[in-house]
Formats: C-alpha cells, sequence, structure tokens
C-alpha cells in the first residue's frame, strides 16, 4: 500500500512538473519563444494597436474572420471581440500573385489555390515563405471530390509574394496577419475561419468573367452558388453561418442563407448540365470514299433541308445563354449507304445545355439519300454549320 501511494505521488509530481515547463500560460506567449517571433510581435503589436485605436475597434481582437477573393487579388481581415456581436473590417490586403484559374483544387501539383470554406490549422514561425498560417486543405469536401490517392496539401497564407498554390502577402503583411491570429487563438479561437471565394460576387466585372466561366465548366456551378450564398449572407449579417457537408461532398446550408440573398442576385449561376452517355456506332471509316459523284441529300432537298434548320433553330434559341444573341455550331455525322444517321457530334461551339439539346435532335434527324458514287451508295462523313440565334431565323444559311 505504500509502495502504491509513493508511486502515486511521483507520478503525479512528474505530472505537474511537466506541465508547469511545456505549456506557457498563452499562445501568445508560446510564440515568443521563437526570437524572430518574439522580435515581430513585440514591433507590430504597437503599431497594430494604433491601427485599431484609429478605426475604434478594441485591441486585441478576440475572433478574426479572414475572406479572400481569387480574382480580385484581395484579402480581408475582419475583427470582433464578443462572439455574437457581428465582425467589423479591419483591413484589405493585396494578394500579390496567384497560381491556377478559377475553380477549386482537386489533385496535387494542379498549382490551383483551393475555393470554399476551411480554418487555420497551422502557425509557422519558421517558414521558407517568412510567416505562414496553414489552411485544413482537403476539409471534409475535398476529401469527396477531390483526387482519393493525391487530393495535395500544404496550402499557406503566407509572405514573401511567390505561390505554386498558396494565398501570398508581402512579409510585413503577414507579419501583422501572424499577430492578429495569434492573440485570437491564444484568447480561445481555436478555429480562425478562412474562406476563399473565386470572385467578389458583388462587384459586376467579377461575377461577369465568374459567369463566362461557369459557363465552359457548368459542374462548377454548384460550388460556386454554394459560395455566393454564404458570401451575401455575411453581406447582410456580418455574420458566419452554419456550414455542413453531405455525403456528397456538398455544402449544405439552410434556407436562412438563401434568404440573404439580395432580390438582385436570387437568379443562381447556370445549373450543371448532365451530359447524356451517348452510344456511338462502331463504324469503319475507311469505307468513306474521298469522292462522290453525288452528295447526301436531305429528304425532300436543299429546301426541306433548310425549313429543318429553321425548325431546329426555333426550339435551339431557348437554350442560348443570357449573353449570346448567336452562336454558330460546327456539327458532324455520318450518313450510311441506307441513309442512316450516325455519331453526330459537336465539334465546336454552343455551349454545354444548348449541345445536349442539338444532339438530342440529331439522333432523330430522318434517313437521307445516301452519296453516290460510279452508281452505287456510298456512305458519307458531313460537316455542317448550324446558326442559333435567339430571334429570327432569317440568317440562317446552309454550309457543308
Amino acid at each position: 500500500m505504500k509502495k502504491i501511494s509513493i508511486t502515486l505521488f511521483i507520478l503525479s509530481w512528474v505530472f505537474v512538473g511537466y506541465s508547469q515547463t511545456a505549456y506557457p500560460t498563452s499562445f501568445a506567449e508560446y510564440q515568443r519563444n521563437f526570437p524572430r517571433l518574439n522580435d515581430i510581435l513585440r514591433k507590430k503589436e504597437d503599431s497594430l494597436r494604433r491601427q485599431f485605436n484609429e478605426r475604434g475597434l478594441s485591441w486585441p481582437a478576440k475572433y478574426i474572420y479572414l475572406r479572400s477573393f481569387k480574382y480580385d487579388s484581395q484579402l480581408e481581415v475582419w475583427v470582433k471581440n464578443e462572439k455574437n456581436e457581428a465582425f467589423q473590417l479591419f483591413k484589405t490586403y493585396k494578394v500579390c500573385a496567384m497560381a491556377g484559374t478559377l475553380g477549386p483544387k482537386r489533385m496535387e501539383g494542379d498549382y490551383q489555390v483551393p475555393e470554399g470554406f476551411y480554418y487555420i490549422n497551422e502557425f509557422n514561425p519558421r517558414s521558407v515563405y517568412h510567416l505562414s498560417l496553414g489552411l485544413n486543405y482537403p476539409n471534409a469536401s475535398d476529401r469527396y471530390l477531390s483526387d482519393a490517392i493525391q487530393p495535395g496539401g500544404d496550402i499557406y497564407i503566407h509572405g514573401s509574394c511567390v505561390t505554386t498554390g498558396c494565398i501570398p502577402i508581402t512579409d510585413s503583411q503577414i507579419e501583422e496577419l501572424y499577430v492578429l491570429a495569434t492573440y485570437a487563438k491564444s484568447s480561445g479561437q481555436d478555429f480562425i475561419p478562412v474562406h476563399i471565394y473565386p470572385v467578389r460576387f458583388n462587384v459586376k466585372k467579377s461575377a461577369d468573367y465568374l459567369g463566362k466561366y461557369v459557363r465552359d465548366f457548368a459542374d462548377y456551378a454548384h460550388l460556386a452558388n454554394s459560395m455566393k450564398e454564404v458570401f451575401y449572407y455575411f453581406e447582410k449579417y456580418r455574420k458566419l453561418p452554419v456550414i455542413m457537408v453531405n455525403n456528397r461532398g456538398s455544402y449544405v446550408l439552410d434556407q436562412e442563407v438563401r434568404n440573404a440573398l439580395p432580390n438582385a442576385e436570387k437568379k443562381t449561376l447556370p445549373a450543371p448540365v448532365v451530359k447524356k452517355k451517348r452510344k456511338m456506332t462502331d463504324f469503319d471509316e475507311s469505307e468513306i470514299p474521298t469522292t462522290v459523284h453525288k452528295l447526301p441529300e436531305f429528304p425532300g432537298g436543299a429546301d426541306a433541308f433548310k425549313h429543318y434548320l429553321r425548325d431546329l433553330n426555333k426550339k435551339m434559341g431557348a437554350f442560348l445563354n443570357d449573353d449570346q444573341h448567336t452562336a454558330y455550331i460546327l456539327v458532324e455525322f455520318i450518313v450510311t449507304t441506307k441513309g442512316k444517321v450516325l455519331n453526330p457530334r459537336i465539334i465546336r461551339g454552343g455551349n454545354d445545355l444548348l449541345n445536349e439539346h442539338l444532339l438530342d435532335a440529331l439522333e432523330l434527324m430522318p434517313d437521307w439519300l445516301p452519296a453516290v458514287r460510279e452508281g452505287k451508295s456510298v456512305p458519307m462523313k458531313l460537316k455542317q454549320t448550324i446558326v442559333v440565334e435567339k430571334v429570327g431565323a432569317e440568317k440562317l444559311e446552309v454550309g457543308r
């Protein structure tokens, strides 16, 4: 019994001793253990206190929130001191370089800056990029949607103005931000949120650029819409909503977030277009001759084909994008020896939604009169430009 009590005493003493020597009284004090950072904290603290006073803010901020805009090359710092109060904008930094394009990061080596909702999970005072704050990429959504083997990682906000997929600012700016984050964490903010948006949704030039980008990459629309809704929720309330991830990797937002959208912004970005898996018929194209005596003919001749195209134009015009008045779509298909239309495909032009509906129509095209060479029916591949307009069809021309 005596031996047991001595053992417990020793274990207790070792534990208490460890806690006293290994854990300083605050995270900020721990950061001061790094000589270079101790110097930065001392100098920047005075500067930040003055800036806070000039803006009528209480120093130090107990809560901070960061949001970055890729296309606009900006990083905002928002602060507050009470959990339930609204955030106030402290400063906007210029992001001095950007790798990749709009759209999320999905694999290692794609040089993309992630997009979505993250938090700071690392403070690195020994970074080769002066100082750095790590982000929790891949997050729960990214783990569903990114490459399962190599999704990438090591995404930071850092200094040195260079990047291969991070968010770089100047050394002076990262010093300020690092100090702000240090004091917030020291005050108990374990999860400092960082929202990375493609654009400022309330800036017309930026929103227009995103709209054009989404038309080329329609499967990106759902993520862009989710980010847009969170952006406007924060714009309205200056508070952060609860954001969850479902079992498909999509962000889930409640109706209150959607209700925050201004009336002018209720219209969402184009919905993703589900492309059909179209069955292609095996066909040996070496059987197609280079010359024929008579080209394939639409049933009823050239005039009938013009009427067919005019009718097609009336049906397809509704699928043009808002900023498209006219689309010139080059299609290709094979007319067999029996006049059947095989394997229509879009070579260029249109948009995802329009092209899907156009292919549906072409697959239902009536049988043609086949091409003729030396008195025999032969297969022929045709290319056809189809002009689709929002209004009128008088300018529609047939061109092979």
